[in-house]
């Protein structure tokens, strides 16, 4: 298994958002987390990243502990990660936002050291394989939501995880850009990236899904194939208000 959770718990005030989450996913397939609004999808994220401490519970990425580790410290163990709100430096170009993203020590430092031509090279490649190339010397301000996914991405594909989480790549995002989205996901995962995306779009994810979590107040209700997830009563009871 690629990245596991034993007992996962996290309340705020007297709303529990985790009760007690066991949860595998894959190693080497597209993993998603799917659930109705409020189910703890992204705070599962929050705590599994280091976003969040999670009050109890353990989080291992391919059999080390990682629990209760700062968020550099799990990215370079090889997890990255996108946001529902995009993150990036909206009054900076395209191309230093990527570059900007893989020097850790601080944004000065990043703008600084990042201008080492192989690195240069490196990120206008992402940029050109994630389709907004042209946009390279244009402020992230004046890009579309969808272009900005795309650019945050491209920001965590320049610190080569082996895993990628994705929190509602489809959200806002018009019917071009996701194809364009559920293609990349599926070819970089054929290169050898685990993905674990939370997406509301079932269309999407039944589409480039191997394996799919179903997650109900805080916990997970169902797990298996595409093709029994969407038959799963537990799933229609909850997901889909049957």
């Amino acid at each position: 298994m690629s990245l596991e959770t034993v007992e996962l718990r996290k309340a705020f005030g007297g709303v529990v958002a985790l009760d007690g989450a066991t949860v595998s996913f894959h190693e080497g397939e597209v993993n998603a987390l799917i659930g109705p609004n409020g189910s703890g999808k992204t705070t599962f994220f929050n705590c599994v990243t280091g976003m969040i401490r999670a009050d109890s519970g353990r989080v291992t990425y391919r059999g080390a502990d990682i629990t209760g580790k700062a968020p550099h410290a799990i990215a370079r163990a090889g997890v990255g990660r996108t946001f529902q709100l995009c993150r990036v430096f909206p009054r900076m170009t395209a191309l230093d936002n990527v570059l900007a993203a893989v020097r850790p020590k601080g944004l000065a430092g990043g703008l600084r050291g990042a201008r080492h031509r192989a690195e240069v090279d490196r990120a206008r490649g992402w940029l050109t394989r994630l389709g907004i190339e042209h946009l390279g010397d244009v402020e992230a301000r004046a890009m579309s939501w969808g272009q900005q996914k795309l650019l945050e991405l491209a920001g965590v594909l320049m610190g080569e995880p082996a895993t990628i989480l994705l929190d509602e790549p489809a959200g806002g995002v018009n019917p071009a850009l996701l194809r364009r989205i559920g293609t990349l996901v599926r070819e970089l995962n054929a290169e050898g990236r685990t993905f674990v995306i939370v997406e509301h779009n079932m269309d999407l994810v039944m589409s480039i899904s191997d394996h799919i979590v179903v997650f109900d107040r805080g916990r997970p209700i169902a797990a298996g194939p595409p093709s029994l997830i969407r038959t799963d009563e537990r799933v229609l009871g909850a997901y889909l208000g049957v």
